[in-house]
């Protein structure tokens, strides 16, 4: 993976995301998917990856606002073995869902499902690199606004998969709620069992009906010894060289 022109590095958290999302049923039935903020692309080649024998007619968009960022993602697509199955577009997702609804009013196309890691803070102190703000403020993509575009380009029964910081997991499921996106899983995650916990992932479905039992459970990153748990390698193994 390249990273050397991205503001947010590949990490952990985003990686077991990636993971954990393309192991999922509905990623592998999807003919259709977004990334929305992919960064370096590492999200959309996790899925890109998992689906290439299981569901080879997938195809995933990658959509980048940063131009450097974006840049950097074509080249990782490209030099990959999927680049067929992935393309990328630099543009904000605002411009996207409104291009992308304007060229589809006669189809009614929508996307089956879309991950998003997307900017976690909001009103804290800004970083004096431009690019560094894009992917880690949601200045310019408030979650509530985030929420709004993803539940107009899922299809009905489509599914929005995303990671968030623990203390702001609530708030992302208001929001979602809010545009008849139902709460179906949540991850809460761990990096060692006597740590407070530091990501959720979610899983929602684009319905009018209220779910009636929620999916939760723990993740746990590192055992006692510091070292990686058994779930974590074996969630990791297709994608981590050295698990």
């Amino acid at each position: 993976m390249h990273q050397e022109h991205t503001a947010m590095k590949v990490c952990t958290d985003a990686c077991l995301f990636g993971a954990w999302v393309a192991n999922d049923p509905s990623i592998q039935l999807a003919k259709k998917i977004v990334d929305i903020g992919t960064g370096t692309g590492i999200l959309s080649l996790m899925l890109a990856q998992a689906t290439a024998d299981s569901n080879a007619s997938a195809s995933i968009t990658a959509i980048e606002i940063e131009p450097n960022a974006a840049s950097e993602a074509g080249r990782n697509f490209g030099l990959s073995p999927w680049s067929e199955k992935i393309k990328i577009i630099n543009k904000s997702l605002q411009d996207f869902s409104k291009s992308f609804v304007n060229d589809t009013h006669s189809t009614g196309a929508q996307f089956d499902c879309i991950i998003s890691n997307p900017p976690f803070f909001e009103g804290d102190l800004h970083s004096p690199d431009h690019e560094k703000n894009l992917a880690s403020h949601s200045t310019a993509l408030p979650w509530q606004e985030l929420v709004e575009h993803v539940a107009q380009l899922l299809k009905q029964d489509g599914f929005y998969y995303v990671l968030i910081p623990a203390l702001r997991a609530y708030t992302m499921q208001k929001y979602a709620a809010q545009n008849e996106l139902q709460l179906l899983e949540e991850v809460v995650v761990f990096n060692a069992a006597k740590q407070k916990p530091f990501r959720v992932f979610q899983k929602f479905i684009k319905s009018t009906n209220t779910v009636s039992e929620i999916k939760r459970s723990n993740f746990i990153i590192k055992d006692a010894e510091n070292q990686y748990t058994a779930a974590f390698k074996q969630l990791l193994a297709p994608y981590y060289l050295h698990l």
